[in-house]
């Protein structure tokens, strides 16, 4: 059974939830989940996963600082023990500049040659603005089905 691990950093539970309701998703899809805070992640157990979902609180078009340290440290499963892995984002944010702050998660998928899965909606990954709310949260568990159909697809399954 193909793996996959959701890692947030939320300060407020907004990310939190939303990293829930996608590992839901994925679940439903027929994966086997982890969901794990940002600072209990192992970098080495990335490469166990066969989709590593980020997501985090954007600030002032930027990712949060626990994961912009967390993507600098990836360099150490760089090069290629990412590689052809699925890659997803998401966040909550204010009403400023989400998408800058997803780009910037994938920009280092890109880089770590990880396959990057967007939105249903057209969007780079989920966004939620504050607390998510039923709809966003559902949305977010479509995600996730999304994000598991595709995994289990570039896995043979």
């Amino acid at each position: 059974m193909p793996k996959g691990m959701v890692i947030y950093d939320s300060k407020t539970g907004h990310t939190k939830n939303m990293a829930f309701a996608i590992g839901k998703g994925m679940e439903k899809a027929g994966l086997d989940v982890e969901i794990l805070k940002l600072k209990d992640t192992k970098m080495d157990s990335l490469t166990e996963a066969d989709a590593i979902v980020l997501g985090c609180p954007t600030y002032f078009a930027n990712v949060s600082t626990a994961m912009k340290d967390f993507i600098d440290r990836s360099v150490r499963v760089y090069p290629r023990k990412l590689e052809n892995k699925v890659g997803a984002v998401f966040t909550s944010y204010d009403g400023i500049g989400a998408e800058p702050a997803l780009l910037s998660i994938i920009m280092a998928m890109f880089l770590q040659k990880m396959i990057v899965v967007g939105h249903q909606s057209g969007q780079f990954g989920a966004i939620a603005l504050g607390d998510p709310d039923d709809k966003s949260l559902s949305e977010c568990e479509v995600f996730g089905e999304r994000i598991g159909q595709i995994t289990k697809k570039i896995a043979g399954e």
